[in-house]
């Protein structure tokens, strides 16, 4: 009985010396995104819940992927296929991560059964990430319409939301089975589990949008300079999709794929 409660306060005092570090990281990463980066407003804002959720892993990836290392150097930084699909899959995780612990905060607090807890979370999560970080915050990327930035948005957000539910979801239900403290919001192991359950999910969902970024569904990360405030021009946006559209995921090697115009482009 004695070593069960020294394992629970050591997990305890782990879990708020990680989330000490994660609250500066996104405050970090806050600070860094929104007053040097010229990343579009978005994926600030992604990269900003992401850490949330990741505490130290999401500052690592933002520094490797996103952060400007020298002024006016962004652009090219940005434009190899892993850190346009890290972008993708950042984009993707904030919408849909925050479905979900949204919804499972929720659900916990109504004392949901894990069955029920599941599915709410499930369309929860999908459709916060497509009605509001893809449709509605890609609306003026993809032509000013949110019916037609939903229609293009829909296929691309529904196969990466499942290969994050396909992460978060037995990561959460194992971790709360064996932890009944662990389903309750007012628990730091609840948030715990969440934050591990976000990383699995977005390992699993980073092979995902490497094929879409691949197939030209979605794309991951540009500056304001290139791409414009607020929205895309045609002809940046097939120079970007140029720039990282000529490479071959499976053996690393250039081959010759079109730019795609505005039209096929179907989320971040």
């Amino acid at each position: 009985m004695l070593l069960h409660l020294k394992g629970v306060y050591m997990l305890d005092t782990i879990l708020y010396a990680w989330f000490a570090l994660t609250a500066l990281s996104a405050a970090y990463v806050a600070w860094d995104a929104f007053r040097n980066n010229p990343e579009m407003t978005v994926m600030k804002w992604g990269w900003v819940l992401v850490t949330l959720y990741t505490g130290p892993v999401g500052l690592v990836l933002y520094i490797l992927a996103c952060k400007e290392p020298a002024p006016g150097k962004h652009e090219d930084f940005v434009k190899p296929l892993w850190k346009q699909s890290l972008g993708s899959t950042i984009h993707c995780l904030a919408g849909d991560a925050t479905g979900i612990i949204v919804a499972a905060s929720i659900t916990a607090v109504l004392g949901f059964p894990m069955w029920l807890d599941v599915i709410s979370e499930y369309f929860f999560g999908f459709l916060f990430g497509l009605l509001i970080f893809q449709a509605l915050f890609m609306r003026d990327m993809l032509g000013g319409s949110y019916v037609n930035a939903l229609k293009q948005s829909f296929m691309p957000e529904w196969l990466s939301m499942n290969a994050v539910m396909a992460g978060m979801v037995p990561t959460m239900v194992i971790l709360m089975s064996r932890d009944m403290t662990a389903m309750e919001a007012s628990s730091i192991r609840f948030w715990g589990v969440m934050s591990l359950a976000t990383l699995v999910g977005g390992i699993l969902a980073y092979p995902v949008n490497v094929w879409l970024v691949v197939q030209g569904l979605k794309h991951g990360m540009g500056s304001v300079r290139a791409l414009g405030k607020g929205g895309h021009s045609l002809a940046a946006e097939k120079e970007n999709r140029a720039a990282i559209s000529g490479q071959s995921v499976s053996s690393g090697t250039a081959t010759a794929v079109p730019a795609h115009d505005m039209a096929s482009m179907k989320g971040m």
